[in-house]
């Protein structure tokens, strides 16, 4: 059995998806809050720059949707199980950060995984679109876990892993994502392996996050997807 496995995030991790969420979130919004539009657009959706500040600084989506965009709790609790919908329905393209597919060819030997907030059947579409999909074992997107159960919570990565290896658990952990709510959840899903494993965080500084303002620290950071590669291989 691999003594290591790599789990992932997707957006602003695997792919640039910033211009097709500020869509989705839009759409989701004519629905749910038609009030926050024109010129009650939210700042923060009003350039893909102030996107990214937005969903870097907030601490997940519901911060996101109440503290940033401006909803309402009873708008936010609308909007979050929309999310798959307006996805399948969006037909924007995304791509791959430049290196992704050469990281994941050179780390191919380790079974990979995906724990997300987004849509596992577009995710899974993405990766073969990609010609990236063979190491990947498991995708663990929002539908297949509880609203309450999302992350910083580690369910969906226990899910993940359990998709992968059954019972049994590897020595080690990776989980790359880009936002300090990927960190907590590395430590959450650590702490919930109670000895286990050892989960290694690291940072996906290369989509625009900013990790040193992070109270959330990672174990390392990735300024190029170029350096993952090299990162994981310290903990083999």
């Amino acid at each position: 059995m691999p003594q290591a496995a790599i789990l992932w995030d997707y957006d602003g991790t695997l792919v640039n998806s910033a211009p097709r969420n500020i869509s989705i979130t839009l759409s989701i919004l004519d629905e749910v809050a038609p009030r926050l539009s024109g010129d009650n657009l939210p700042h923060c959706l009003r350039s893909e720059a102030r996107y990214h500040q937005a969903n870097h600084a907030a601490e997940n989506w519901q911060d996101l949707y109440l503290n940033y965009y401006g909803l309402t709790p009873g708008e936010a609790a609308l909007a979050g199980p929309l999310w798959a919908k307006h996805q399948r329905r969006n037909t924007m393209e995304v791509g791959l950060f430049e290196g992704i597919a050469d990281a994941v060819a050179q780390l191919q030997a380790l079974p990979h995984g995906i724990c997300s907030q987004n849509d596992s059947t577009t995710i899974w579409r993405q990766l073969r679109q990609a010609d990236i999909a063979e190491p990947f074992r498991a995708v663990v997107g929002y539908n297949e876990v509880a609203g309450e159960a999302q992350k910083p919570h580690p369910a969906g990565g226990l899910k993940c892993i359990e998709a992968i290896f059954g019972k049994r658990c590897p020595d080690t952990l990776f989980y790359i994502g880009d936002h300090q709510g990927d960190v907590q959840f590395a430590r959450s899903l650590e702490q919930a392996l109670a000895g286990r494993s050892r989960v290694i965080a690291i940072a996906a500084a290369y989509s625009g996050a900013l990790p040193g303002n992070w109270v959330y620290q990672p174990d390392q950071v990735a300024h190029s997807p170029a350096e993952l590669p090299a990162l994981c291989r310290r903990y083999l």
